[in-house]
């Protein structure tokens, strides 16, 4: 399973949501794709929170994937495929569903964006 910047910030807010979130990294094998680590970077700092312990926290619980090159431009491609039906549809979203289809995995998302795609949405 690859957890979305979404899905983290429901876990970490404790939310019902959260709570599924928790269930699956207790059940499966969970992954980060590292662009998520930046965008939660910026909601730990917007919400003032212990980065220290909450990166620890997702290193602990999801391996992350670091972004090659082949996933990077189909990140590109994915983007303008989206676009065309999905207005909103950013490139970290774009990074995101690359990186699920290179590793073949599920995302956990409550994102509209990944509505149609291989997800769990919460």
């Amino acid at each position: 399973m690859l957890l979305d910047t979404y899905a983290w910030v429901e876990f970490f807010n404790g939310t019902e949501k959260g709570k599924k979130v928790k269930a699956i990294l207790k059940k499966e094998n969970c992954f980060t794709s590292a662009i998520c680590l930046a965008e939660l970077s910026e909601w730990i700092e917007r919400e003032n929170i212990n980065r220290k312990e909450k990166m620890h926290e997702i290193k602990t619980l999801s391996s992350i994937l670091k972004l090659d090159q082949e996933t990077l431009e189909l990140a590109g491609i994915l983007k303008l495929q989206k676009r065309k039906k999905e207005k909103g549809f950013g490139l970290i979203d774009a990074i995101i569903l690359a990186t699920a289809k290179t590793y073949k995995l599920k995302i956990v998302t409550g994102d509209r964006h990944f509505k149609e795609e291989n997800t769990i949405m919460l």
